[in-house]
């Protein structure tokens, strides 16, 4: 009977470790069967950031503002705030005219943006250009991203008043008939709320500050979420 117990134990022991032995193989297979299923069903989710390409000068680059306070910076933060996942594409440029942006577009879209935003002609404006020569390079602006079938936001601007009724008519027509031509989204006024603000502007009366781009921000976010809900356009 002390020979027996002994070897009694054993065999319990050992079919409690068989027992243990399955239960781990089975547990690892269950593991595997839940990670061949939910992990690609989950994979998706994280590659779905949608990539928005900011085109335009001073106003997107950012002028006079720490990094994080910039309209690109403030822009994404904004949207994710709102559960969007997008990531936007710094392509802004301090003193970039129009005639700039077209020579860099074929660059910018080498970042392969989902959507883009083209906020440009400030510039021409205030260097009094002629508006039918900004005209035609925002419209090779959007010709180009229409190829890519990549969907545009068009950010208006809007001549200032010492420049003339003439100038500023031609000047501020510039944007509503791209719009309309392309078939484009159009946010009339990129400065709306904020130009000749000194609160929300830098001092220079011509650049946001923070608060300014904030303000910006915040009626730019609906547009920009109809843009990422845009169809893409056909080639």
């Amino acid at each position: 009977m002390k020979i027996g117990r002994p070897l009694k134990l054993r065999r319990t022991l050992a079919c409690a470790a068989a027992r243990v032995r399955r239960d781990f193989v089975r547990y690892g297979l269950a593991l595997a069967l839940v990670n061949a299923v939910f992990l690609p069903m989950a994979a998706p989710q994280a590659l779905a950031e949608t990539r928005i390409l900011a085109l335009g000068d001073s106003l997107t680059a950012g002028y006079g503002l720490g990094a994080s306070e910039g309209l690109t910076a403030q822009l994404e933060k904004a949207l994710k705030r709102k559960g969007v996942a997008a990531r936007v594409l710094n392509a802004g440029v301090s003193g970039d005219t129009t005639a700039g942006g077209l020579a860099r577009i074929d660059w910018a879209l080498g970042d392969k943006p989902d959507v883009a935003i083209v906020a440009l002609g400030a510039n021409d404006m205030l260097r009094g250009l002629d508006p039918a020569k900004t005209e035609q390079n925002l419209d090779g602006i959007l010709t180009k991203l229409k190829a890519a079938k990549v969907p545009v936001l068009l950010l208006g601007m809007r001549a200032a008043p010492n420049l003339g009724r003439e100038y500023g008519g031609r000047f501020d027509a510039i944007y509503p008939a791209l719009a309309q031509r392309h078939g484009v989204l159009l946010y009339p006024f990129l400065l709306d709320g904020v130009a000749a603000e000194p609160r929300l502007n830098l001092p220079d009366g011509i650049h946001p500050n923070a608060a300014g781009v904030a303000a910006i921000v915040e009626r730019l976010v609906p547009y920009v979420e109809r843009l990422i809900g845009a169809p893409r356009t056909a080639g």
